[in-house]
């Protein structure tokens, strides 16, 4: 494809910037000019004082290859040199490990990957998953019942919020009171951390997560009940299976990881209806479309910007780009799932698209275990909220909708509508 030359010139700082949430220009207008630039465009990366060697993939088949490939790309940086992983949160050495500072599923690579995913899938077969489907069905009408009668609702906070977070709480065993505190720290840790910085004040957020659930961890120990920290404990105190390290950091990444991203998904995708309103009329008109109409909002505006880094374990040429062992690697998922040589029309919106796949979830081994609970989850939101307020509009102007940049997200800080 080729482009004028002038349209392929992005400055290094606007690709930072997008990355880092300081940017003002859409999101998705840098990232079509990343495309425009290459399948692999390199960066650098400012590390503290040090300078690092970044590569950004913005097409899907290289990101594919990068995600599917964990010989050549792992997300284990201390596997190449011993060193800890950059990316970690810095947190007091003495405080409980978390997945931000301890390695857990997301920041290692077979064999151990191998073994703790398969005790935790386990417990996230999609016919469990499908299981959980009342109970999403049940949170979600309780919530919509308290807004009901007045007609209007923040659709963040009422709903695309708190019907998640119930969700995961309720599977794990976390008691209902303490759902207001693992949001804050939620919200903090996402909000704190990016690319390559953490705000001040984050790793005593972390500490105080990571002691939160050490605490629920020793409780249930005493108290078994039927929920998932409890089957968890008991396959841990089987042998060798899972030690106390991992089923904290495993534990902390369910709960960071089993909300935030879902609730994203129904929030963002509440709006991108609300912005295309022919889609929304056509959805509206035919509930049975809503799995196609989730799986398009993944696609067209998913939860995360980007997959984990990825770290070259041998000099490697992808896309034409010479890769050194040791360079980071970035697969860039909303680029990707934006490429016009997989996609008809990639920036348009519809919710009767056919398409063999996105990189929502990403792909490979480390794809999101939560995807099954996601699908029935989104699809039960949607479908209650139109059901149930087939009016919704708006409550604001357009411009005023307020977005908060995350850790590898951009989620909606509220979102009030009327019905």
């Amino acid at each position: 494809m080729s482009h004028s030359n002038s349209e392929n010139i992005l400055p290094e700082q606007n690709i930072l910037d997008v990355f880092s949430g300081k940017s003002e220009e859409n999101q998705f207008h840098i990232f079509t000019k990343m495309r425009n630039m290459g399948a692999v465009i390199p960066v650098t990366f400012p590390m503290g004082e040090t300078k690092r060697q970044a590569w950004m993939v913005t097409r899907i088949d290289e990101a594919m290859q990068v995600l599917k490939d964990h010989a050549r790309f792992t997300v284990d940086e201390s596997s190449l040199d011993g060193t800890s992983n950059m990316w970690k949160a810095q947190a007091d050495s003495s405080a409980p490990p978390t997945f931000l500072t301890r390695k857990s599923l997301n920041s290692v690579d077979d064999p151990d990957h191998r073994r703790l995913r398969r005790l935790v899938s386990k417990a996230f077969t999609p016919k469990y998953m499908e299981s959980l489907r009342p109970r999403v069905q049940k949170i979600a009408d309780e919530l919509l019942d308290q807004v009901q009668h007045k007609g209007e609702m923040d659709l963040v906070k009422d709903y695309a919020y708190p019907l998640p977070i119930n969700v995961i709480s309720d599977m794990l065993g976390v008691p209902k009171t303490d759902q207001g505190k693992i949001r804050s720290w939620s919200a903090a840790i996402a909000h704190g951390l990016g690319l390559g910085r953490q705000d001040p004040g984050v790793a005593e957020q972390i500490r105080a997560f990571g002691e939160y659930i050490a605490k629920l961890v020793a409780d249930k120990r005493q108290q078994p009940a039927d929920d998932l920290i409890s089957q968890l404990i008991a396959i841990e105190e089987e042998g060798d299976r899972l030690s106390e390290e991992e089923l904290l950091s495993l534990i902390s990444l369910l709960i960071f990881a089993g909300h935030e991203t879902t609730s994203n998904l129904i929030a963002t995708g509440s709006l991108m209806l609300l912005d295309h309103p022919e889609q929304l009329k056509k959805l509206k008109a035919d509930l049975h479309l809503v799995p196609a109409a989730v799986e398009e909002l993944l696609r067209f505006d998913g939860p995360a910007t980007i997959a984990g880094p990825r770290f070259a374990t041998e000099d490697i040429e992808l896309a034409g780009q010479q890769i050194k062992k040791g360079d980071v690697v970035i697969p860039v998922l909303k680029s990707a799932n934006r490429d016009e040589l997989q996609f008809a029309d990639p920036e348009e919106l519809d919710i009767t698209r056919t398409m063999k796949r996105h990189l929502a979830f990403g792909h490979g081994i480390h794809m999101c275990l939560g995807a099954p609970l996601a699908r029935v989850e989104g699809d039960v939101a949607f479908t209650t909220l139109l059901k149930r307020m087939p009016n919704l509009r708006l409550s604001i102007p357009r411009e005023d909708v307020d977005w908060h940049f995350m850790l590898s997200s951009q989620g909606l800080t509220s979102l009030p509508v009327s019905f």
